[in-house]
């Protein structure tokens, strides 16, 4: 399906309304995941006309998606990672975890940003970040679409990294992603070393589900976590 090119339409409008000179795109992978961090990239790209195909990472092919990240990485002006590891997200939560990479990825570039641009619309960020959020900013900003790209491909070699010793789960091609394979390795198996073990799919692994944690709050409720899938994929 055709679509349209992302532009610096609102790096532009930042730049012109705040006085901001350096704008980072910010966006994630793994959220939805049951294995594996949560990563997020942070990328600054300046006004330069972006490589040709430039657009959310969810809408390229493999091959694609890998080759643009190699022209990305030297094309941009600069980038960092940032991961919220499985442990960090049980005892946090999603959005706090999020909060934690996003933070980890923009103290990793070599200038702090003056303002950032957010994929989605709910600000994980907060103070004393200067956030503005975009819906489908990953498709239709610079930055953003830039850092997409780069998260998801780094993101997927990682998983592909530690599923090695742990074949069949499938981690090289589902990511850590609920998948028919990553199912049934769970049932069988249960949860590996990477595995977030506070989430809803444990529910539906009697075997297994004395392994799974719970975060309380000081009230003693327990918290939904956010963005997580259950076994009915």
């Amino acid at each position: 399906m055709p679509y349209e090119p992302p532009t610096h339409t609102v790096e532009r409008s930042l730049r012109a309304t705040t006085g901001a000179k350096v704008i980072a795109g910010v966006d994630e992978v793994g959220r939805g995941a049951w294995a594996g961090p949560v990563t997020v990239c942070a990328a600054v790209t300046g006004l330069r006309r972006p490589p040709v195909g430039l657009t959310d990472s969810k809408l390229l092919t493999v091959k694609r998606r890998t080759d643009l990240a190699v022209v990305l990485e030297k094309w941009v002006t600069a980038y960092a990672l940032g991961h919220a590891t499985p442990e960090e997200i049980d005892e946090l939560g999603m959005t706090a975890s999020l909060r934690l990479a996003a933070g980890r990825a923009l103290g990793g570039l070599p200038v702090r940003p003056d303002a950032v641009i957010l994929d989605g619309k709910h600000d994980y960020l907060g103070a004393p970040w200067q956030v503005r959020t975009v819906i489908k900013g990953d498709r239709s900003c610079v930055a953003v679409a830039a850092a997409s790209v780069i998260a998801k491909v780094h993101r997927d070699k990682m998983m592909a990294e530690l599923g090695v010793d742990h074949a069949d789960f499938g981690f090289a091609a589902n990511a850590g992603y609920p998948s028919p394979v990553h199912k049934a390795a769970l049932e069988e198996r249960g949860p590996t070393p990477y595995h977030r073990l506070s989430w809803a799919y444990l529910d539906a692994l009697p075997r297994w589900q004395h392994l799974k944690k719970a975060r309380v709050w000081v009230d003693g409720s327990v918290p939904e976590i956010e963005g997580q899938l259950n076994f009915d994929f």
